[in-house]
Formats: structure tokens, sequence, C-alpha cells
């Protein structure tokens, strides 16, 4: 069995005293892992960092088989992010969500998100709404998709201001106000004709948002936790705010490591 494809690097696990067990989200063959020879060396250790975008080649006797992977660079992202608190929480958040896939079932518009996605991840202003938007997609690749169209209690396109626990489906501020207290905001950023970027409150209103569905369809029903990189990451985010309301213009498009 052999295949070729091109990966982003999610993560590695040390196999032996000189292996590596690499995994990566590969655009034609979803999660995957497989074993690298060598992969601790000091030439292969610099590529085989998380963010990283790599040409590889897989070899197995049987499909079933964990295999061997032969892993060349494309793009070498994970200098350019390790100095970024925002960015490193960002990719392991990421990565974390791609775990509650199948291994080897193929998401390739998860796969083409998850390339732009690392392009910015310098950008601490963007992360927060690129995250989530992310996790939206995730939630609809497992089937529990949010529709914020339109309005489920009266078909209303406009003024789109809550969802609805029960149904995920976007609420009318005009139909949604006397239940307000048991509906959940929609931030603004997500509401259908948005022009306006993400501020910290609609962030952490839109973390809460997909919080509640992933505990509800996911989390729960596996008896899992969230993982702990997406609390380091709003962490992360919230200094990067506080920071830059301090200062404002002294930081613009990264962060300092934590």
């Amino acid at each position: 069995m052999e295949w070729r494809d091109e990966g982003i690097i999610l993560g590695t696990r040390r196999h032996g005293e000189t292996s590596a067990v690499l995994e990566v989200m590969t655009r034609a063959h979803g999660r995957h892992l497989g074993l690298v020879r060598g992969g601790r060396s000091r030439k292969q250790q610099p590529v085989l960092q998380a963010g990283n975008r790599v040409e590889l080649i897989w070899r197995a006797r049987l499909d079933e088989h964990l295999g061997t992977f032969q892993a060349e660079p494309i793009e070498l992202n994970a200098a350019r992010l390790i100095d970024s608190a925002v960015a490193v929480y960002a990719l392991q958040t990421l990565a974390a969500h791609l775990r509650l896939l199948p291994e080897r079932d193929p998401h390739a518009g998860l796969y083409e998100t998850l390339a732009i996605l690392i392009e910015h991840l310098n950008d601490a202003d963007a992360v927060g709404e690129l995250v989530v938007r992310f996790e939206l997609l995730v939630l609809d690749e497992l089937g529990f998709g949010l529709d914020l169209t339109e309005c489920a209690a009266t078909g209303a396109l406009e003024e789109l201001s809550y969802v609805s626990p029960k149904s995920g489906r976007a609420v009318s501020r005009a139909a949604g106000e006397p239940w307000r207290d048991k509906l959940l905001p929609l931030p603004h950023f997500l509401q259908r004709g948005a022009r306006q970027g993400a501020d910290l409150k609609s962030i952490e209103d839109a973390f809460r948002l997909s919080s509640f569905f992933f505990a509800r369809h996911v989390y729960e029903p596996r008896g899992i936790e969230p993982p702990d990189a997406r609390g380091g990451l709003l962490t992360a985010l919230r200094k990067f705010h506080a920071a830059r309301a301090i200062s404002p213009g002294a930081i613009s498009h990264g962060d300092t490591a934590a």
C-alpha cells in the first residue's frame, strides 16, 4: 500500500530511541498517523513540528497498518508561530478539534481551511474569529451544524440576534426578545451580512456558543473533556486585548509568548 499527499503536521510522539509517530491532517486522506524512522534526528526534528506543511509518502503492507511516512518540507510555519502564545494555543486547539473526527476520514474542506488559518495565526486580532469559524465547520462535519441563515420562528433574514439551544438555529431579535434569557447570544460577526470585525466580548460570546454545542453533542456523549488548549487560547486572547488597551499600537499582529 502506498499513497502520496500533502499534509499539515498536528503533532508527534516519541517511538523508541530514534523514531517518531507523526500525526498529520492530509488533503485527501484525512487525519492520519504514521511512523517516521529517524524522526528524532537533528535533521528531521525541525521539519516534524506542528503547523508545518509537508509532502508525504505513506507506505504499509496492509491498509489497516500504522505504516511509515516520508515527509519533505513545503512550508516551515512552526518557527514563525512559536513565539506567539495566541498562535501556539490556537494551533493546539485546532488539532484537538480535528481529533474528534474519525481517523483517515477525508475532510478536504477542513484541510483547506486549516491551511488558511495557519497563514493568519500571527494576527492575534483575527485568531479568535478564525478559530470559532473553524469550530462551527467541525460541528457541521460531525453532523451537528448550526443554522444561522434565518430566524427559526419567523423565517426573517435580518437582525438575527440569538441561537436556540434546542435546535441550533438562529432567532431574530423581535422573536427572541421574550425568551432572551433562555437563548444564546449570536455574536455580531457571525450574523448575516456582518461587516464589523470581532471584539473580545463577541469572541467570548462565540466561544460560549460553540462550547455549548460541543458539550451537548460531542464531549458529554463521548465522556471526554474540552481541550485544555482552548482555555489557554482564551486567556492569551484576553491578555493580548488587555495589553493593547493599555498601550494602543504597541501590539499589532502578534503577541508575546506566555
